[in-house]
């Protein structure tokens, strides 16, 4: 149950994104919508740099968080999914071909290591690339290094807390 609710938080914020650049665009005379778009862009500023450039821009409005953030947010919201549809099969039993699934409990720390060193790859090269030449990868490239390691981040996170039942 725990882990549906860390995978239920996962998904409410990374949807909290674009709903807050939404909330944003709307006219101010909207107040519930320009307070809940301020607390959003208030907590990613205490999270991210926010910087314009490294952001993407959704209904003429930037983005709470950077395009690598926005990523990693992403990220962990399909590795959820995906951990939520794992969940329910295996509290329902084998699917039709048979597997139930991997068992619940993290795989161990030698595994969760692993896959973090192994998703943090993309990211770092992305990092190297661009303080050795002083070229900026598109935010397109910065969002799809984060998606590959907050997927990986949650998919540790969700297993270690399934462990926990």
């Amino acid at each position: 149950m725990t882990g549906l609710l860390v995978a239920g938080a996962a998904v409410v914020w990374a949807a909290m994104l674009p709903a807050a650049a939404y909330a944003a665009a709307l006219p101010a005379d909207r107040s519930a919508a320009q307070v809940f778009a301020f607390a959003v862009y208030a907590f990613g500023s205490a999270i991210c740099h926010q910087r314009d450039e490294r952001s993407f821009h959704l209904f003429a409005e930037q983005l709470p968080v950077c395009a690598r953030c926005t990523g990693l947010y992403a990220g962990a919201a399909i590795a959820a999914i995906w951990y939520v549809g794992l969940f329910r099969r295996r509290a329902s039993g084998p699917g039709p071909s048979g597997v139930e699934g991997p068992p619940s409990g993290a795989a161990g720390t030698g595994t969760a290591r692993l896959l973090l060193a192994s998703a943090a790859v993309p990211m770092a090269a992305s990092l190297v690339y661009e303080w050795t030449t002083g070229d900026v990868p598109s935010n397109v490239v910065r969002a799809g290094t984060g998606i590959v390691f907050g997927s990986a981040v949650a998919n540790v996170i969700l297993a270690a807390v399934d462990s926990t039942r």
